[in-house]
């Protein structure tokens, strides 16, 4: 993986120093920051090595456990860790209108929590057009902290698991400034660095909403001390330009997540620039990328296409050369249930069945692939140990 040492880092440095003034006043020292970024610089120290010190493949609870919890909830959050995850990705990074980061799947927010039952927010309801698909409903941006408190989470893919509907209700949505404090505690409770794998979600729609992401998250960073290179926490997003502009705020491993291969990041289409993924995943496109990042996270069908059918073929040799210019490789996502599973893992067509997880997950960890986003860390982690020992 690329390090970003050479050019960026004294910029990045004198700008972190400019966020602490913000941060912790003109008199702000070591010995003012609250105890939580205290207690990150000792697990931090302890854990030490960085990105690279994580067990490879890594297995990453995708929003939590969200096989087994609502997503993004201090339920799925702590299960992941029971159950063994590597790292929690906490959260999708979305802001309130006044401000405030906190963690859902996409600003709209009718899908993953009871908004709809809650009269006082009917008027509320809008189209708003995100990265140019027009969508109806609930808006992040558009509720402060207080009243989105007010709000309880629910299972956003009922269909597939209809037993996670069972927590429905039970749990509020974080904010990114608690799960940065439950990330002390827990690795605290645990004697074992929590490692945590926050998004930018739409940065360039919230930009031009004046809520820009990076600041608010580097901010935060900087005020519980986890902005340096081995802190325990990856930022990811899907516009590069996101990820390059973290690149200056703050020293964190950094990952560029990519779709499909002929879309376009949304930063690309709002400033013209024609490339698509496709041109991302070039040797050329991979060489730039580590300019900037550590990692890149694909889509697990840049990894292995698949055909009509939807049954895998040839493994392309995205792996192999991103390895060559040093980005490590964490693909999303992999789930138990059949409609997510390649054709030839899945078992009968029930929309909750389980397939055959551990054979899509050998056939992936095969291909030299860095860790794995996964719905069902538990299965993640017997794969892995199937395949390391295998």
């Amino acid at each position: 993986m690329e390090t970003h040492e050479s050019n960026e880092q004294p910029q990045g440095t004198a700008r972190r120093a400019l966020l602490g003034a913000a941060v912790l006043g003109a008199g702000g020292a070591v010995l003012g920051l609250p105890g939580a970024a205290r207690a990150a610089e000792a697990g931090t120290a302890r854990h030490g090595g960085g990105l690279k010190s994580l067990p490879k493949p890594t297995i990453i609870g995708h929003r939590g456990t969200s096989g087994y919890r609502p997503e993004h909830t201090f339920g799925s959050y702590n299960l992941a860790l029971d159950l063994g995850a590597d790292v929690v990705e906490a959260g999708d990074l979305v802001p309130t209108r006044d401000g405030h980061l906190v963690c859902r799947h996409e600003p709209e927010i009718g899908g993953t929590t009871d908004v709809a039952s809650h009269p006082e927010f009917a008027d509320r309801r809008t189209t708003k057009v995100l990265d140019g698909v027009p969508t109806t409903g609930w808006f992040t941006e558009d509720f402060t902290l207080a009243e989105l408190k007010t709000l309880r989470a629910v299972e956003r893919i009922p269909a597939n698991r209809p037993h996670n509907t069972l927590y429905d209700g039970r749990w509020e949505i974080p904010t990114f400034e608690e799960v940065l404090r439950w990330q002390d505690e827990e690795t605290r409770k645990r004697g074992k660095q929590v490692w945590i794998y926050p998004e930018t979600k739409h940065p360039t729609y919230f930009r031009k909403l004046g809520l820009g992401l990076e600041e608010r998250v580097a901010k935060l960073l900087h005020t519980y001390g986890k902005d340096r290179r081995n802190s325990p926490v990856i930022l990811q997003s899907f516009e590069p330009t996101s990820i390059q502009r973290l690149n200056k705020l703050v020293d964190n491993p950094l990952v560029v997540l990519l779709s499909t291969a002929s879309s376009r990041p949304w930063d690309f289409v709002e400033t013209g620039d024609p490339r698509t993924v496709a041109d991302l995943i070039t040797p050329k496109g991979l060489r730039e990328i580590a300019g900037y990042a550590q990692g890149i996270g694909p889509t697990l069908d840049l990894i292995i296409p698949k055909d009509a059918a939807g049954r895998l073929t040839t493994p392309t040799t995205l792996v192999p050369d991103a390895h060559k210019v040093g980005l490590v490789l964490h693909p999303y996502t992999m789930r138990n249930e059949n409609p997510f599973l390649p054709a030839e893992f899945r078992k009968g067509t029930d929309a909750d069945g389980y397939g055959d997880a551990f054979g899509a997950f050998r056939t992936y960890f095969a291909t030299g692939i860095d860790g794995v986003f996964t719905d069902n860390a538990d299965t993640g982690l017997l794969a892995r140990e199937d395949f390391v020992n295998g």
